[in-house]
């Protein structure tokens, strides 16, 4: 017995101890509240993935041509590496979007696609801007017939042209390539046409700030904007927001016929707010306003006599306008154009846009007015022309305009004078120099009068020879018997021409015994008619004769044939004869002789005569 318990002992001492383990539990061992935690941590490592939706998965790797996504599931998928935007980007690791097509296909693969995943993110971004308005970007990437294309990262929409800008777009082409926000405006449902718009986005932005600078826009702030609009009468600026407009006077100191001539469209320019209207809302610019007024300190900068240069800006009936400087412009009289010449209209001696030098002569600062020469920039001619033409010298000249009250004659080129119609014959009673001379004619003349203030040439072509009536006085001393041709009839007699080449006057009563109601009918220009002087006038180179007095103490035969000549005046003739005949007393004699004289008197005045200022 012993034994044995000593056996036992050393068994157990050899024999090792086996350590029980722990029951193992079974499903239906765990209770409730196990279960669900066990569920819920075998969840967390599983993903629910569904077809047909967008999955996010991790790039695993990345070849030439494919990237390789794990989505969660037992395989990886496989997208080819142009689906992507920006390729060059990609890195193994990053986290991507992509659309599960299917989890297993024939093949028993994953199929993902990258693209798909992005057209239904952007479509979503599509109509949630339609919806809310929210702003989408995009690139325009081509021009079509009414607006853009645009790519909203890879799916097209179709930009209107009047929904570019809240301006004119005047280059379509240079919008190719740019990356612009939109806000969608419209969708087609069947179609899935899309409608943006750029502008409505910058309307708001303009409105916005159209606020703000209505709120502080003060006069007198200097301001930067882009030429908007360009019209006859001024530019409208884009202010940013809110439009100006600078109205054609303000925009330099100078004169300018159009805007165009001063900015172009789009130009940036500086303005200062020179008015403001609240109600209307209406700002007015200006530009020549940032720069000093000209005429300030105008005396010294331009004292008279300062000889100048300047551009013919304007021309009036008047004169020429000529600006020296943007802003400064004065008027050159038409009288102070030319020393010479006499000037009808300022554009015979000026064209538009030239160059002229001018001499300043008078400066009026408060109403700024300026005046200036252009005959002062030179030596007065006259000085020179009155040593050239002294009185009684004798020249050649070119008969160059004719008027009522004598001709202009050229003596050289812009110096002409003046014959008037009385000194332009001796002899003949001229009633307008066209009579005499043509126009372009040749024609010799003196100097009578040469006045160098008034640039006044008195010219006589009678005076070329010596004055004939000492030799008339003789010729025709009253009481002489003659004949003379008619060269004019008028209104109080006719003019005829004696045998000297001396006109006459035969008065109306003096040609017929009680005068003649209808000279052209009993007379014609050519008919020779026997005459006796009258009167003599050598100081207004005056002769008067009658028909009537040749007739006294005439015989019968002279008178038939006299009557003859006239037979319309048959009656009155024999009356003539008889009272010529008769004895006359010394009251009828008195009355005759003074009939003749005013006859004479009327006539004298009915013949041009030389004024004080023709003969000047």
């Amino acid at each position: 017995m012993a034994a044995s318990q000593t056996t036992q002992t050393v068994e157990e001492k050899v024999e090792p101890k086996v350590k029980k383990s722990k029951p193992v539990k079974f499903f239906a061992d765990y209770g409730e509240a196990e279960l669900k935690e066990m569920e819920a941590l075998y969840s967390s490592t599983l993903n629910e993935l569904n077809e047909e939706e967008i999955v996010k998965g991790r790039v695993v790797s990345i070849s030439e041509k494919d990237v390789t996504i794990d989505v969660g599931l037992k395989s990886e998928g496989i997208v080819q590496l142009i689906e992507f935007q920006n390729p060059e980007e990609l890195k193994e690791g990053d986290d991507v979007e992509v659309f599960l097509e299917s989890i297993e296909d024939k093949m028993g693969q994953l199929i993902l696609s990258k693209r798909k995943a992005d057209v239904m993110r952007i479509w979503e971004k599509i109509y949630d801007s339609l919806e809310k308005g929210t702003i989408i970007s995009g690139k325009i990437i081509a021009r079509v017939k009414g607006g853009m294309t645009v790519s909203l990262s890879g799916v097209e929409a179709f930009l209107p042209g009047s929904q570019i800008d809240v301006k004119p777009v005047r280059d379509f082409d240079a919008l190719v390539g740019q990356t612009m926000d939109f806000r969608v405006v419209k969708i087609n449902p069947l179609t899935q046409n899309i409608v943006v718009s750029h502008k409505v986005i910058l309307e708001e932005e303009y409105e916005a700030r159209r606020k703000e600078m209505l709120a502080n826009i003060k006069v007198g702030m200097v301001l930067e904007g882009t030429v908007k609009n360009i019209t006859d009468f001024g530019i409208f600026v884009d202010l940013g927001g809110l439009d100006g407009l600078v109205h054609i006077t303000d925009i330099t100191w100078g004169r300018i016929s159009h805007p165009s001539e001063a900015v172009n469209l789009d130009d940036p320019i500086k303005v200062v707010v020179i008015g403001y209207d609240a109600d209307k809302q209406r700002v007015s610019l200006g530009m020549k306003q940032l720069t000093p007024h000209p005429w300030e300190n105008i005396e010294e900068k331009y004292p008279a006599g300062t000889r100048v240069t300047g551009k013919v800006v304007s021309i009036t009936d008047y004169g020429a306008f000529v600006e020296i400087e943007k802003g400064i412009e004065g008027l050159v009289h038409i009288s102070e154009m030319s020393w010479t010449q006499h000037i009808k209209h300022p554009n015979q001696f000026v064209t538009m846009g030239q160059e002229v030098e001018c001499v300043i002569l008078n400066i009026d600062k408060e109403h700024t007015k300026l005046s200036l020469s252009m005959k002062q920039t030179e030596e007065d001619p006259w000085i020179v022309l009155a040593e050239k033409y002294p009185v009684d010298s004798e020249h050649k000249g070119i008969v160059r305009n004719i008027t009522d009250f004598g001709v202009f004659v050229e003596l050289e080129s812009g110096v002409d004078g003046l014959v008037h119609i009385s000194d332009l014959s001796w002899t003949k009673k001229i009633r307008h120099p066209s009579e005499i001379v043509k126009k372009n004619q040749e024609l010799d003349v003196k100097v009578l009068k040469f006045d160098v203030k008034a640039r006044r040439i008195a010219l006589g072509h009678k005076q070329i020879e010596p004055d004939p009536w000492s030799d008339f006085e003789n010729d025709y001393a009253v009481g002489t018997e003659t004949k003379g041709k008619i060269a004019q009839i008028i209104e109080k007699g006719v003019i005829v021409e004696l045998p000297s080449g001396v006109d006459g006057f035969v008065p109306a009563s003096h040609l017929l015994q009680g005068g003649v109601r209808d000279i052209n009918a009993s007379f014609k220009v050519g008919d020779e008619l026997p005459l006796k002087v009258i009167e003599f006038d050598r100081e207004n180179k005056r002769i008067i004769l009658s028909a009537l007095e040749y007739f006294k103490g005439k015989s019968k035969e002279e008178i038939e044939e006299y009557m003859k000549q006239h037979p319309k005046e048959k009656q009155e003739i024999q009356e003539a004869t008889a009272e010529l005949d008769a004895p006359s007393g010394s009251g009828d004699k008195k009355a005759k002789e003074t009939e003749p004289a005013k006859a004479a008197s009327s006539a004298s005045e009915s013949a041009p005569a030389k004024s004080n200022d023709e003969k000047k």
